[in-house]
């Protein structure tokens, strides 16, 4: 069993996976990258075969799914579930490698950094590691690292196309060992770019208030990607 699988999913990313991709290189033969498409219709297949990742195909555009494939799939040992629009530092898996030998039972996730240097990011990061750390709510674009006998304890991810995440995370027993890492992740600004940050994040909120009272996540879904 190799130590450690990387699964990402991916819809068209051909011009943010190089750069993931080449992030993750030095873990070649630690374990394995996994890529689960859903229907690109760039080069994203064809760069992911080129750095060796190994590719499964979703039929459906649903993230959720997409990652369940990737686990049932994985040889790892622990599960890294990544987006593609993020990136990582070059030293990032010496430093959670001791992390590894640790308690099965932990689930980490990365330090939210936004690669852009408008100050307005600066505070969303503040908020965002606040809620994360305090109130023990990270998301899936914060990088989750989970054993995987705690992954497949805990049902995984279920096949739903938007808060996948959120849902996982509600279902945990046990908050407590949801752990930060001082190591950190950088998320692109693209999904900010459009709005005010402050307006996205109130849309946001109101998203995930409508799956919570029981709305309908096709209907969710057709409004958050409602251009």
């Amino acid at each position: 069993m190799s130590k450690i699988s990387i699964i990402i999913p991916t819809f068209n990313e051909a011009n943010n996976l190089p750069l993931l991709l080449s992030d993750l290189s030095s873990i070649q033969k630690e374990g394995e990258i996994i890529i689960i498409d859903c229907g690109s219709k760039d080069k994203t297949i064809d760069i992911a075969n080129i750095y060796g990742a190994k590719v499964y195909i979703s039929k459906e555009r649903n993230r959720g799914l997409q990652l369940d494939i990737g686990a049932k799939n994985s040889k790892g040992e622990w599960l890294i579930f990544l987006h593609a629009d993020t990136r990582l530092t070059n030293d990032w898996y010496k430093k959670i490698n001791s992390f590894l030998k640790g308690n099965k039972n932990s689930i980490y996730y990365f330090k939210f950094k936004i690669n852009n240097k408008k100050i307005i990011y600066r505070v969303l990061e503040i908020l965002v590691n606040c809620r994360s750390r305090f109130f023990k709510q990270p998301y899936g674009d914060q990088g989750l690292i989970i054993h995987r006998t705690t992954y497949f304890k805990n049902n995984g991810f279920k096949k739903i196309p938007l808060m996948e995440d959120i849902d996982f995370i509600r279902r945990l027993n046990k908050k407590n060992y949801l752990k930060q890492l001082n190591l950190p992740i950088f998320i692109s600004s693209r999904k900010w770019e459009r709005t005010n940050i402050f307006s996205q994040a109130i849309k946001n909120w109101h998203f995930r208030r409508r799956w919570l009272k029981g709305e309908s996540l096709k209907s969710i879904y057709s409004d958050y990607y409602k251009k």
